[in-house]
This record gives C-alpha cells, structure tokens and sequence, in this order.
C-alpha cells in the first residue's frame, strides 16, 4: 500500500489476475464488463448515500473512497493511463473561475466553477486504453 492509488490498484489486479483475464475478454464480453464496472461505481455511490442518510461516517467514507477504488481499477482494467487522465482533467479545471452556473444550485454560496471563454475541455485522445472495443458492439 502506497500513496501511489494508480499502482495500488495495478498491484491488486495482476496479485488476484483481474487484468490478466480482463485480457481475455472479446468486444461483447468487454462491453458487459464496462457495464459490469459503471453499475458497481453507482452500487458504492447509493451506499454512499445511504450511510450519509444513516449519518454514518465511517461509512461515508468507506464509500467515498470504494468510489475512487472502483473508478481507478475500471480505468486500470480498460488500460486508460489514469494518472495522465488525471492531469489532464486537472489541468481544465485549474483553468476554470470562480463564478455562478444557475444550472447548479449553490445554497451555501460557496465558491464554483465555471468554464471562462475560451476554456479548453480536457482532451483524452490516445489514452482511451481498449474503451473502443467496449463501447462499439458488432450487431
């Protein structure tokens, strides 16, 4: 265990063979899997909500970070290198103000983000691992 969450998660993929039999997979089974991941990211997502409403913190945190467990393992297994994923993300959001998006209620007046003009969205072209073959299914 590390601070390194990326290498964590390759570390207990190759230990228990996920990614060796992620390998495996053809495009229908990739596709499944895909589906597989995101309804495991919203399964940790309603407990979250659940132990929030339970005013269980330990759970909340629990939950919080099976989050970030589920979505780094699912870039991981898909081959996405995340930590250029991650910089790149950051990277638009650094360049983001402090402003009012009506869209999104603000209760607290805390500050928020939007998009100034001529802000430029995170590009992920060529660190999309083997999302393709999960995502375009021969019918």
């Amino acid at each position: 265990m590390s601070d390194n969450w990326v290498q964590d998660m390759e570390n207990f993929h190759n230990h228990h063979g996920v990614r060796q039999a992620v390998s495996y997979l053809d495009e229908e089974q990739l596709h499944q899997f895909l589906v597989f991941r995101l309804a495991f990211l919203k399964e940790e997502l309603d407990e979250t909500f659940k132990a929030f409403k339970e005013k269980d913190e330990e759970e909340i945190v629990d939950g919080l970070i099976d989050l970030c467990v589920v979505a780094i393992g699912t870039l991981d297994l898909f081959k996405v290198d995340a930590t250029k994923a991650w910089n790149e993300v950051l990277r638009a959001n650094v360049t983001k103000e402090v402003g009012i998006k009506p869209e999104r209620p603000n209760p607290l007046g805390l500050p928020d983000l939007i998009k100034p003009a001529g802000w430029k969205a995170p590009y992920h072209g060529g660190n999309t691992g083997i999302l393709s073959q999960a995502t375009t299914r021969k019918k």
